[in-house]
C-alpha cells in the first residue's frame, strides 16, 4: 500500500487538494485535519461498483454522439442547447488522478477534479455535467440534504474549469440513471430511466475555502470538530470510554 501523502510546510512541491477534499473539509474541518495533515484517514467504504458500472457506459454512450458533434437524445428531451464537448485533455480531466487542475498562487495548493463530462453551447460556454446512479419512486431533486455535496462538487469544477481560462456557463447538469424496479421478473437485467436536472451554480465561495484550508493546514492547533459528523463523535465516545475502562496490564 502506498504511504499516504501529509501536508508538510517545508515541501517545495505544490500540495495536492482534491475536490473530495475540500468536500471533506466542509463536512468537517477536523476530520479533513486528521486526514491531510497526520495522515488519518476515515475508514474506507468498498466502491460503487455498480455506479462506476453505469458512469462507464454513460461515457461510452456521450463519446459516440462526442465524435460526431450529434446532441444525445435525452439533451433533446430536456431541451438542452448543447453537444458533448471535444477537447484534447477530456481523458485527462475525467482520469481521478489527473482532472482538471488549478495551481493556486496564494496558497501554492494544486486543486484537482476530475469531471464525467462536458458540453458545450452555440454560445461556446462549457456545460459540467455529472452523471449520478439511483433507484428511487420518488421525484428526483438536489432538495433533500444528502444531496447538497453534489451542488458543492458541481460548483468546485466550474471553478477549476474558470481558473483554467474557459468560458463555463451557471447551468451544470446532473444525469440521473434511475434503476426501475417493477419488472415482473429480474432475468439478468436492470433497465434504467434518464432524467436531467439542472443545477444554477455558484463558485463565489470556493476562493475562500481554499485560503481557509491553507490556513487549517498550516496550524499546529487542531480545529473544531462538526457537531454532526459520526466519526468525530464516535472518535470522542472511544476516547470517553477508553479513560473510564483502562485494559489492565498483561
Amino acid at each position: 500500500m502506498a504511504r499516504k501523502v501529509q501536508f508538510d510546510p517545508n515541501s517545495k512541491v505544490p500540495f495536492k487538494i482534491s475536490r473530495s477534499k475540500i468536500d471533506l473539509f466542509l463536512e468537517c474541518p477536523r476530520c479533513f485535519y486528521f486526514d491531510a495533515k497526520l495522515g488519518v484517514s476515515r475508514p474506507r467504504i468498498p466502491g460503487y461498483t455498480l455506479n462506476s458500472a453505469v458512469d462507464i457506459l454513460l461515457k461510452k454512450e456521450f463519446d459516440l454522439l462526442r465524435k460526431e458533434g450529434k446532441a444525445h437524445e435525452i439533451m433533446k428531451k430536456y431541451k438542452v442547447d448543447a453537444v458533448p464537448y471535444q477537447h484534447p485533455k477530456m481523458e485527462d480531466w475525467r482520469n481521478t488522478f489527473v482532472g482538471v487542475r488549478y495551481l493556486h498562487p496564494k496558497t501554492d495548493l494544486l486543486v484537482f477534479g476530475a469531471v464525467d463530462d462536458v458540453w458545450v453551447n452555440p454560445q461556446g460556454e462549457l456545460h459540467i455535467v455529472d452523471y449520478k446512479s439511483t433507484s428511487t419512486e420518488k421525484e428526483i431533486s438536489l432538495d433533500d440534504k444528502y444531496k447538497q455535496s453534489y451542488k458543492i462538487q458541481m460548483e468546485v469544477y466550474q471553478w477549476l474549469f474558470r481558473k483554467n481560462g474557459f468560458k463555463v456557463s451557471d447551468a451544470g447538469y446532473f444525469v440521473f440513471a434511475n434503476a426501475g424496479k417493477n419488472r415482473p421478473v429480474f432475468d439478468g437485467r436492470l433497465e434504467f430511466e434518464l432524467s436531467i436536472i439542472p443545477h444554477k451554480g455558484d463558485d463565489s465561495w470556493v476562493e475562500k475555502v481554499v485560503m481557509d484550508i491553507k490556513k487549517c493546514l498550516e496550524s499546529s492547533e487542531l480545529p473544531k470538530s462538526s457537531p454532526t459528523c459520526e466519526y468525530s463523535n464516535y472518535r470522542v465516545a472511544f476516547a470517553v470510554a477508553g479513560k473510564k475502562h483502562k485494559t489492565p496490564r498483561e
